[in-house]
């Protein structure tokens, strides 16, 4: 199942070059008062609305992909977790690109972590990417997000890809400077998602994908997600060590080699297989 959130916040079933509306579907979650949960509702419930989305899009009406307004899959993750420089070929890029490096020393993952994300940089494709900091590097990076479907903690390794929903494309935006990650990857529209939710069950095994990313039709960046040095489900056991994952959560999985800069009025496409493809427009402020 492939599910998209498009225009003014309708809730859509991909189907090849059409989206069907299921949004009727949604009169069946639960009703909240103050305080509100800290879990997106149509992830936390997604079991129970599967049926009733299938049944909603039958009759809903139905729209051509093209030309719609495609938000974020996800409207309401509580964490935005990342994984730094975790292909090794974007770690020795790292090591000897000063404009990446920025006089730091890079740290593996193993010793480094994970970080987080402002969720409020979070945005769907169509919105584009504003520029912020024009007077530094604004660097790409497309990576493979995994979407915590269930409350995970203190996970094991085997049993960890049993608590993502779904997968979808991700564009983790970074300014480049001497601050930390989570402030210089956090900035508003710096977390691109999209175009869909793919449900887990359509990916299978999420190591063997394929990751293309052009800017102005030109190649960036191009590798495989079977060459992550810390695999999807090790990073979700080794989050889960250490806070709750939530559902909602969107896990962002680290950037291959060919990360680099891009202005206003470039075009990224970025693409992963099963997953479909976004394009990004970037625009000044």
């Amino acid at each position: 199942m492939k599910l998209c959130r498009f225009n003014d916040n309708r809730l859509g079933l991909v189907e090849g070059d059409h989206v069907s509306d299921a949004t009727e579907a949604l009169d069946a979650l639960p009703a909240y008062r103050y305080p509100l949960p800290n879990t997106d509702q149509l992830i936390e419930n997604l079991a129970m609305l599967r049926p009733r989305i299938l049944e909603a899009a039958k009759s809903g009406a139905r729209f051509p992909l093209a030309g719609l307004k495609l938000l974020s899959p996800v409207a309401n993750p509580g964490k935005v977790v990342a994984a730094p420089v975790n292909y090794q070929a974007h770690f020795d890029e790292a090591e000897h690109d000063e404009g990446i490096r920025f006089g730091k020393e890079i740290v593996k993952i193993q010793t480094i972590g994970l970080f987080l994300k402002a969720t409020s940089s979070v945005q769907g494709p169509s919105a584009g990417v504003v520029i912020n900091h024009p007077d530094r590097r604004n660097d790409h990076e497309i990576e493979l997000v995994a979407v915590i479907g269930k409350p995970a903690r203190n996970v094991a390794v085997e049993n960890a890809l049993d608590y993502v929903a779904g997968y979808c494309i991700g564009l983790d935006m970074t300014v480049r400077g001497p601050e930390e990650r989570s402030m210089r990857k956090s900035i508003d529209t710096y977390t691109v998602m999209g175009p869909w939710l793919t449900t887990a069950d359509e990916i299978g095994d999420p190591h063997s994908l394929n990751l293309v990313l052009t800017v102005n039709g030109q190649p960036r960046q191009n590798n495989n997600t079977a060459n992550l040095i810390v695999k999807v489900r090790e990073l979700i056991s080794w989050a889960s060590t250490y806070y709750t994952l939530q559902p909602g959560d969107l896990f962002m999985t680290g950037t291959p080699d060919g990360v680099g800069p891009v202005v206003p009025g470039d075009t990224i496409d970025a693409r992963i297989d099963k997953l479909g493809a976004i394009q990004v427009k970037v625009r000044a402020a």
